[in-house]
């Protein structure tokens, strides 16, 4: 007779080989003893052994499975959101997931999963979506009293496909780009691949200043701006009302195209967008990647009824067409309050971010919103950017230079954004530690003049 800790080590070995892959239902336990010749009542301890190893997980009326990935000891936090095993603590990638999630999105699949709804889930779908589904999404995409026409949304297969898809219809290869002088980084690389020029525009306490868009026109007409009114990456700024409305009086008197991005306006969803100031001139994208789960990807894309079929015609084109289960999925989720339960959990487990690191990095010069995901932190002297990013590393944190977000020319500020989603608390209120230390000490390997 096998020993129950034997059987439970070959289970063991064959998850870690792949044999077992995560999802992977084991058998009832009965027949798990007949195949493994040995008691009914040793096939339960095996069991029993492999959940205490954090390998499977038991559901009520459904059984035993391979689990995706364990939780580290003493961590309450999710499994996605703890570094990995090689000690390293991503502050670079910036994906926020909740304890809840799982367990939310589980029970919205239950009826997707239906043989005859999976079969239609897994058909094949344009840019336009399917109605029900555009009007989910406007629920989904509406903030601030504003609510958008869902005749005017398509869908691309991750927001930046819907950005390049923008960018592409609004943007003529070798054309201007108005942008933030501090840009998300994937609009510099969507930029060069496309031939198009970005045109940094100044920034203030408020955001994008209006004059500095009109300045770079009269200079040399754009084609359109690129901007984050909203929870800004890397700065966290929002706009006030004032602002925003000034940018749209000027977009209109100029007769320039905006696209909008509002990947991270979820966490403001009081405030209005761009696009309902100036909706005709407005190209609004979004995804779901942060707001929902960051292995689910679906790009929004709601434009003016003059620049929808160029969009969608570069949609096609680029071969960005959304998932057709993604879709329904989010359009179910939607509607059964599930997204709407996320945001508000992601919405709190920001301001707890938020307290951990004001209270690590207290006395710095760091500049944040008490609702977003991300720091920007200016570095004391005489500390530079490059040298505290390679000594960050040496110390297993991955942390994102100012200059990742500089757009042209423009020098870099002497900062590093730092991304509060990925590890757990625990983890990331040590990163913390370790970065505070670091800035108070002197930088080994600087060259001083």
């Amino acid at each position: 007779m096998r020993d129950y800790q034997s059987v439970a080590d070959t289970v063991a070995e064959e998850i870690r080989s792949g044999g077992l892959r995560p999802g992977d239902r084991l058998p009832p336990q009965r027949e798990f003893a007949r195949r493994h010749g040995i008691a009914n009542s040793t096939a339960t301890r095996v069991y029993r052994e492999l959940a205490r190893r954090g390998l499977t997980v038991g559901e009520v009326g459904r059984g035993t499975f391979v689990r995706a990935a364990s939780p580290a000891p003493g961590s309450s936090a999710p499994a996605l959101t703890e570094p990995a095993a090689t000690g390293h603590v991503d502050l670079e990638l910036n994906y926020p997931v909740v304890p809840e999630q799982s367990a939310l999105l589980a029970d919205g699949l239950g009826a997707l999963l239906r043989p005859d709804a999976l079969g239609e889930a897994l058909r094949p779908v344009g840019a336009t979506g399917l109605p029900a589904v555009r009007e989910s999404a406007a629920d989904l995409l509406a903030a601030g009293g504003w609510r958008p026409d869902p005749a005017r949304i398509l869908f691309a297969g991750n927001g930046r496909q819907a950005i390049a898809a923008a960018l592409t219809a609004l943007v003529p290869q070798g054309g201007r780009l108005g942008v933030e002088e501090l840009t998300y980084p994937v609009v510099k690389a969507v930029a060069t691949r496309l031939g198009i020029t970005l045109v940094p525009l100044a920034m203030d306490g408020a955001g994008l200043v209006p004059e500095a868009l009109e300045e770079a026109h009269a200079a040399a007409p754009l084609h359109a701006v690129y901007v984050q009114p909203r929870l800004h990456n890397p700065l966290s700024l929002s706009m006030p009302a004032e602002r925003v409305q000034h940018l749209a009086d000027v977009l209109l008197r100029l007769g320039l195209p905006a696209v909008e991005d509002a990947i991270w306006a979820f966490l403001r969803d009081e405030l209005p967008p761009l696009a309902a100031r100036a909706p005709e001139r407005t190209v609004l994208i979004d995804s779901l990647s942060k707001r929902v789960a960051p292995g689910l990807t679906a790009g929004f894309v709601v434009a003016p009824g003059g620049l929808a079929a160029g969009i969608s015609a570069g949609l096609r084109s680029a071969g960005s067409a959304p998932m057709r289960f993604a879709l329904e999925a989010a359009h179910r989720w939607q509607q059964d309050g599930t997204v709407r339960k996320l945001v508000e959990a992601k919405q709190r487990e920001a301001a707890v971010r938020q307290e951990i690191a004001a209270r690590h990095l207290a006395g710095f010069a760091v500049r944040s919103d008490p609702r977003s995901y991300h720091c920007w932190w200016q570095l004391p002297r005489p500390w530079r950017a490059d040298t505290f990013v390679a000594a960050a590393a040496r110390h297993g944190i991955g942390v994102v230079p100012a200059a990742a977000f500089t757009a042209g020319d423009n020098h870099a500020p002497n900062a590093i954004r730092l991304g509060l989603a990925s590890p757990g608390r625990d983890a990331l209120s040590r990163a913390l530690t370790t970065l505070a230390e670091l800035a108070r000490s002197a930088p080994e390997d600087l060259v001083t003049d």
